[in-house]
């Protein structure tokens, strides 16, 4: 792609976000970043990879962080600048990639080109998909949605200023259920196309 594009995906739990994200970025032959991010950190840091996951897209415990000089005792808020700062740097490289959320509804900021895409499912259909993914039964998905999306939209709301969800904050917000993973995928897809083609004066 001779042109940076920067496609952010934010979704709720069970709506096939990643493997949308993964799809797209591989139709448009770019980068697709989600916790694989930690590895690049684990490397600059020298730390174990398994020990950054433990914290990703985790919002900060309020009762049990401090900051002094401006240093956090976090490892949720020191793990989330360091991806921040990463990516920022990426799209100041000019990079095109696709990312799983990390905020990256709101991070890059002054930057004109990024599409904000958020990805949703009715209950059922994600339940669904939980269910066969994860091997547990309906409740347990349930609960399982419930407590990811409640963790993601604590991890959101409290570095951004827009609300999680919210479809002001993003330039399209999809229901997977409707047409399914690989036609979602081909819907903004075309969505990009047309973005592109109107951008690009073609």
């Amino acid at each position: 792609m001779n042109k940076q594009i920067i496609i952010s995906i934010s979704r709720e739990y069970g709506s096939g976000g990643h493997e949308i994200g993964r799809k797209l970025a591989e139709k448009l032959d770019i980068e697709f970043f989600d916790r694989n991010l930690l590895e690049e950190i684990a490397n600059i840091k020298n730390v174990d990879t398994n020990t950054l996951k433990k914290y990703d897209e985790a919002p900060k415990k309020m009762f049990f962080s401090r900051t002094v000089r401006g240093y956090s005792n976090s490892p949720e808020l020191n793990i989330a600048e360091m991806q921040f700062t990463l990516l920022k740097h990426k799209a100041a490289d000019e990079d095109s990639f696709v990312i799983l959320g990390r905020c990256s509804d709101e991070i890059f900021t002054g930057i004109s080109d990024v599409l904000k895409i958020f990805i949703r499912g009715d209950l059922d259909t994600k339940v669904k998909r939980v269910m066969e993914k994860r091997n547990m039964d309906a409740q347990t998905a349930v609960r399982t949605i419930e407590r990811h999306d409640k963790k993601r939209r604590a991890y959101h709301d409290y570095f951004c200023q827009s609300k999680w969800g919210d479809a002001s904050a993003y330039d399209l917000c999809i229901d997977s259920g409707k047409l399914g993973i690989d036609g979602t995928v081909d819907f903004i897809m075309d969505f990009v196309k047309s973005y592109l083609k109107k951008r690009d004066g073609e």
